[in-house]
């Protein structure tokens, strides 16, 4: 059984047991999160797609650790201009463990 749910802007494809890093959530580690935003839910042959939501349908997951993503570099140039600038930049990020499925 899976589901694809919304968060953060983003589509995640999510299944019982699995483990998934999502934009951080509001919450600390070993609290409950449930979505409720699930678009797409699948159980072996039974496919229920959502108009744009699956009505009913709620992914409980729990919060295994609040962290930061890898850096990445971000360089702005304008050539012959002698114009450079470098950032750098870590999102902020949670994992979770998706415990329950339910329709």
């Amino acid at each position: 059984m899976y589901a694809v749910i919304k968060t953060g802007g983003r589509q995640h494809k999510v299944s019982e047991g699995e483990i998934v890093t999502v934009e951080k959530l509001a919450g600390g580690k070993g609290e409950v999160i449930t979505f409720d935003e699930v678009l797409l839910v699948a159980k072996d042959d039974d496919v229920k797609i959502g108009t744009p939501l699956v009505e009913g349908a709620k992914v409980t997951g729990e919060i295994v650790e609040q962290s930061k993503g890898d850096k990445i570099i971000v360089f702005r140039m304008k050539r012959r201009k002698g114009y450079h600038k470098k950032t750098g930049h870590r999102q902020l990020q949670t994992r979770l463990k998706i415990k329950e499925i339910s329709i």
